[in-house]
């Protein structure tokens, strides 16, 4: 039966307000996905689909709507602090349709590593042109130990911190050298030099494993880049099938589902 959800979150953010608001509004493919692949997140104006709220820099909300009573919404509340600092209030609203246990929880921890993502936007790479990229396991990866796989190539472990650096190869990638920057038993947030790499066990939530990579250097093919992360995966978990995406990986933040975690299985948008 479907259920409405709300989820709420107030974050200390390192830009003022105007590059905040440019961030959620414009920019969300270097901290979430691209509007330009989910209209539903984003928007560059008071005249685009979806967007309900465009005051800079203090509001900026977007909202969908669909059959039987759907609807999809996110709202930023966007206040300067010390020099050099915003509060962003946060709320995203909708309706699960079914399994609204599994997907609130989700959409609840998508949201924290969301937002943190976009504070590691802000504070190392803002205003920089992003180059994003995504990819989802084949269905194997939704086993009860996909998400730990996925660990053992990196070469950590389950008790990886916060701050740990490594340096590994991996097939169709190269070589990965960064710092860890979030860690929780579902997620893993690597930046580097060149980005941020964020992994998502969404196997904990019945989906498959993903990844998404939002680099800020110069000359990134945003398609082989792709193709070579979900090259990784699918080797990592003995082939390929349907699931597989070079895309916005298992966003559904179009879909009257909402996903599995209300942003499409990102967690932020949908």
């Amino acid at each position: 039966m479907p259920k409405e959800f709300e989820v709420h979150r107030e974050v200390v953010l390192p830009a003022g307000p105007q590059d905040v608001f440019a961030a959620v509004s414009a920019a969300t493919g270097a901290w979430m996905f691209p509007k330009e692949e989910v209209p539903a997140v984003g928007g560059t104006g008071p005249g685009d689909a979806g967007v309900v709220a465009w005051e800079p820099p203090g509001r900026f909300a977007v909202r969908v709507e669909g059959e039987d009573g759907w609807f999809n919404s996110l709202e930023y509340l966007i206040e300067p602090r010390e020099p050099g600092t915003t509060l962003l209030r946060y709320t995203h609203r909708g309706v699960f349709a079914e399994d609204w246990e599994n997907r609130f929880d989700a959409c609840d921890r998508h949201t924290d590593f969301y937002l943190h993502t976009l504070g590691q936007y802000l504070g190392h790479f803002n205003g920089r042109p992003v180059v994003y990229a995504a990819a989802e396991g084949p269905a194997a990866s939704a086993g009860p130990d996909g998400f730990d796989l996925l660990l053992d190539e990196l070469h950590l472990d389950k008790e990886v911190r916060v701050g740990d650096r490594l340096s590994v190869e991996l097939d169709e990638v190269g070589v990965l050298e960064a710092e860890v920057d979030y860690r929780t038993p579902q997620f893993l947030g690597l930046r580097a030099a060149d980005g941020l790499y964020r992994f998502f066990g969404r196997n904990a939530f019945g989906g498959p494993v993903g990844v998404t990579v939002h680099l800020f250097g110069d000359g990134v093919d945003p398609e082989r880049t792709g193709r070579a992360w979900q090259a990784w995966l699918d080797g990592l978990y003995g082939g390929s099938d349907d699931s597989g995406s070079n895309d916005s990986g298992s966003n559904d933040s179009g879909s009257n589902d909402s996903g599995s975690d209300g942003s499409g299985s990102d967690g932020s948008g949908s």
